[in-house]
């Protein structure tokens, strides 16, 4: 049984960890690269996961608790270790909002349904939300416009434009 446990944990991190190595290449991979992309998966993620298996099997659905720290946890977790896989830190700092949100969100599911924690878990999964709209539609207009004189002249001419659009209608 700890064998198929061990091997069912171990394998999916063997993969993974042989896929980065191969699409990183051979030159840059050392332990320290291991740290310093995996960390969140080494010490972040099982934390939340200890929290939920506290629940689910230890505490027997008692501790509902538990779950807060355990989504918050393990949510911040994933964000972090997307943000550290693909350098996109600037992109998923609005997962830290959705990770309180995720925590509020199975307490309400596995407490008492309480239908007042429903407000800030919508507050904070809009919020999130809106902001992961806003800052992935910067970024890919920045990456689109990134000559700053484009821009400029975009906008001298559109400006040109309405104020000729403007002359006629007063001329009529």
């Amino acid at each position: 049984m700890l064998n198929m446990n061990r091997s069912a944990f171990l394998g999916p991190i063997l993969i993974l960890l042989g896929i980065f190595m191969f699409l990183k290449g051979e030159n840059t991979f050392s332990t320290g690269t291991i740290f310093e992309y995996f960390w969140p998966t080494l010490f972040v993620i099982p934390v939340g996961i200890f929290f939920h298996w506290m629940y689910f099997f230890i505490l027997q659905r008692k501790g509902v608790g538990m779950l807060v720290p355990g989504g918050i946890i393990l949510t911040a977790g994933v964000v972090c270790q997307l943000s550290a896989l693909f350098d996109i830190w600037h992109l998923t700092w609005p997962g830290f909002m959705l990770a309180v949100a995720v925590g509020l969100f199975e307490l309400y599911w596995f407490g008492g349904r309480n239908k007042w924690l429903l407000i800030p878990i919508n507050i904070l999964t809009v919020m999130s939300l809106l902001f992961f709209a806003i800052f992935s539609i910067g970024t890919l207009f920045g990456t689109l416009f990134h000559n700053q004189s484009i821009i400029a002249i975009v906008l001298i001419i559109a400006g040109g434009l309405m104020m000729i659009m403007r002359n006629r209608q007063k001329s009529y």
